[in-house]
């Protein structure tokens, strides 16, 4: 006779969540990084954006996402962990090969791999996990924090020795945590895999993304920087700019892990996420810090709903319920002592009865033992199924007073044949397809509200209302789940998790981060070198991001002006391309949108920039959105130049006229005599009546001497689109297209001359 513990136990039980926790975790974390991958590669090498039918673009990345759909049918057939090794093999794989493989077709189609294992794999984790919240949230916190580490550089792209460690350790970690057979899951879990997908396509776009954290604080440091006047939505560099996301990370944190013990909570997680998206969908950069913090902290909680009210599932009964036969006065499982004797079936398949009899003993709170006397005969058909069972069971056990009382319970179990299984089997294997077309079916819902969202630049219809709807059904899943146990025992301390998570963002955030300051030279220069680049959002021509490559080709202006500026795009892999780039110019910068508070243009300056102002172009039909930037370059001794960035946007096929004669207009009334420079990929060439509209109200190109200059495409350059013209009196020299593919288009560089005083 051995002595043995309730199933799991307590501590096997959390080791078991705690171990499950951390491998959810680690696969979002490459999950998230191959998504980094996968979206820009379907815009840059796929297709390309405003050239590739939107429509084209949007089917294909949906396809592979409704290609997981097929995935439950595909566990119930081969079986969840066979498929949940393979998966993860390769997405551990594929992560690692888009380091080595950076650009190009493989980029594309190692990214694609990864992301139809990434969901294979989280269909197959779903299956079999009925408590998915601690592992998502902390997964998304994770990612969050690595991203901040990056300097929201994604670590794909990057190739050095210690990105290589990083990417194995992690990997390695994943992988080795599969090979342990998880427990069964209970019944519960199918609403929080459902919010997988709008989880993370939520925290990616605003919530716990560091570029929207610091493109946030560079709004806020813009209105500062700016009288009652001038708050036009303009923005400036930061100081300490994504710090924001270590309060964004650890509140979302705490609200996921913290139960809800009042039922007023259930209300405040949705209410915060659904104000979150609405300031969001209200595109105004001054709103984007409210935003980020009120969504981290509604999607936390309405995560934490969904795990709390799961608790009815996996408890089956509230803790502490008398009627339990193995269960002492508190509720809790006691001690079992079984001895077990059986005879087995024969080698020639014949039926043999197999007796068993168990006698236990079932310890009181006082440690009186109680008999508990069980006998069960099954019966073995010749396949080895078994045909039919006869249980029988009288247990005794420990009242209050020490006094055991009987408990008769007796059960038949039906018939079952070859194929065939139990009642209670067949529940658990349709609670697991559940959670699996749960998973699956939120991560459609993050593809298709993606889609959306962003082909509105394209095809242009508003795109204001996805995040809204995102967050309406992110909020009525979690409303529908229903009150929660009145006992809800958190898997990891709440408070403790969400410190040293914000606390090592914070760091990230302090370290990652540098700071730029612009200061005089010796007197006003006799000559001033300004480029105008289109970085098409840091894509070379091959779908690599490299803003190393960026800033060489830029090579030693004095003022730059880009067109095509993305802060924290989603689509793009949530990189703040103006900091990258600001910081490898060490020049500061100031920022105006155009399409949405995260894209647009921007002037960076060795030289103090003051007294900015924006104003938005006539759409004109045109899809994307325009606007016209003016920034005063302060040269010393009183020398000042005006400089207005733009990135004319016209309909396809069509001049740009009426917007480049309001961008003459705004820039001859910004300058207000002083001298002026209009610089930035205008979308049209010289002698075009859209080129015509600048040189009529009197600005000269600057890059006449060096016609023709074609900068797009950049890997065979036909088009002369991208301009620098100055007001007279600024003469040009010098002006050249360094050749390179860092972008679509090539950089234009000239030298002026300033005026004598």
């Amino acid at each position: 006779m051995r002595r043995i513990a309730a199933p799991l136990g307590e501590e096997g039980l959390v080791r078991y969540r705690h171990r499950t926790t951390v491998v959810t975790a680690l696969g979002l974390v490459l999950l998230t990084d191959v998504l980094r991958v996968f979206l820009p590669s379907v815009i840059t090498i796929f297709g390309q954006a405003a050239s590739t039918p939107a429509e084209l673009l949007g089917a294909f990345a949906l396809g592979w996402f409704v290609l997981a759909l097929g995935t439950p049918a595909l566990l119930r057939r081969v079986g969840t962990r066979p498929v949940a090794l393979v998966a993860a093999v390769v997405l551990a794989a594929a992560r690692l090969a888009v380091t080595g493989f950076p650009g190009g077709q493989a980029q594309l189609w190692l990214a694609t791999a990864g992301l139809v294992a990434g969901l294979c794999w989280l269909a197959a984790v779903a299956a079999g996990s009925d408590r998915p919240v601690p592992g998502l949230a902390l997964g998304l916190a994770a990612a969050a924090v690595l991203h901040t580490v990056s300097d929201t550089y994604r670590s794909p792209w990057l190739g050095g020795a210690e990105v290589w460690v990083v990417g194995v350790v992690v990997a390695g970690l994943f992988l080795a945590g599969q090979v342990v057979p998880a427990s069964p899951a209970g019944p519960g879990g199918a609403r929080a895999w459902l919010l997988a997908g709008p989880a993370l396509l939520l925290a990616g776009m605003v919530a716990l993304s560091p570029a929207v954290a610091r493109a946030a604080m560079s709004y806020q440091f813009g209105l500062l920087d700016s009288s009652p006047a001038q708050r036009a939505g303009l923005a400036v560099t930061p100081l300490s700019g994504p710090v924001p996301i270590a309060v964004a990370v650890g509140g979302f944190l705490l609200a996921a892990l913290s139960p809800p013990r009042r039922p007023v909570r259930r209300w405040l997680g949705p209410a915060a996420l659904l104000a979150g998206a609405v300031l969001m969908g209200l595109g105004r950069g001054e709103l984007l810090l409210p935003a980020v913090l009120l969504t981290a902290v509604g999607l936390g909680g309405c995560l934490s709903w969904c795990d709390a009210a799961d608790d009815r599932f996996r408890a089956g009964r509230p803790v502490g319920r008398s009627d339990d036969p193995l269960a002492g006065q508190g509720g809790d499982p006691v001690a079992v002592a079984t001895s077990t004797e059986s005879r087995a079936v024969g080698q020639d398949g014949d039926p043999a009865a197999v007796a068993t009899s168990t006698e236990s003993r079932a310890v009181g709170q006082d440690g009186d033992p109680a008999a508990v006397a069980t006998s069960v005969e099954p019966r073995v058909g010749r396949s080895g199924d078994p045909v039919a069972v006869a249980t029988s069971v009288e247990p005794r056990a420990v009242g209050q007073n020490g006094d055991a009382v009987a408990v008769r319970t007796s059960a038949q179990p039906r018939a079952v044949g070859p194929g065939d299984e139990p009642a209670d089997l067949g529940e658990a294997t349709r609670s697991a397809g559940r959670r699996a077309y749960a998973a699956v079916g939120g991560m459609l819902v993050f593809a298709v509200a993606a889609v959306l969202y962003y082909a509105a630049y394209d095809l242009g219809y508003p795109n204001q209302w996805v995040p809204v709807v995102v967050a309406v059904l992110t909020a009525a899943v979690a409303l529908s789940a229903g009150p929660v146990p009145a006992r809800t025992v958190p898997s990891l301390p709440p408070v403790r998790t969400a410190g040293w998570a914000a606390a090592l963002a914070l760091v990230a955030a302090l370290t990652a981060d540098e700071t730029l300051v612009a200061g005089n030279r010796e007197g006003p220069p006799a000559t001033v070198r300004v480029a105008a680049y289109n970085i098409r959002m840091g894509f070379g021509m091959e779908g690599r991001f490299d803003p190393d490559a960026l800033a060489r080709a830029v090579g030693r202006a004095d003022v730059v002006v880009l067109s095509e500026v993305d802060r924290g795009w989603l689509l793009n892999g949530g990189h703040d391309t103006l900091d990258l780039m600001a910081e490898r110019l060490d020049m500061p910068y100031v920022f105006a949108p155009a399409a949405d508070p995260l894209w647009g243009d921007a002037v960076l300056s060795r030289w103090p920039l003051a007294a900015a102002r924006t104003r938005r172009l006539p759409a004109v039909g045109a899809p994307t959105g325009a606007q016209a930037l003016g920034v005063t370059v302060d040269l010393g001794a009183g020398v000042r130049v005006a400089v207005v960035a733009t990135h004319l946007q016209p309909p396809p096929g069509q001049e740009p006229v009426v917007q480049a004669r309001a961008v003459a207009s705004f820039a001859l009334g910004y300058a207000a005599g002083r001298p002026l420079v209009v610089a930035g990929d205008l979308n049209t060439e010289p002698g075009a009546a859209g080129f015509a509209e600048f040189t009529r109200a009197g600005l000269v190109d600057a890059l006449a001497a060096a016609r023709p200059l074609p900068t797009s495409p950049a890997d065979d350059p036909r088009e002369q689109i991208d301009h620098v013209l100055v007001s007279p009196g600024l003469i040009g020299a010098d002006a050249v297209a360094p050749r390179g593919t860092a972008s679509d288009h090539l950089p234009v560089a000239v030298t002026l001359t300033l005026p004598a005083a």
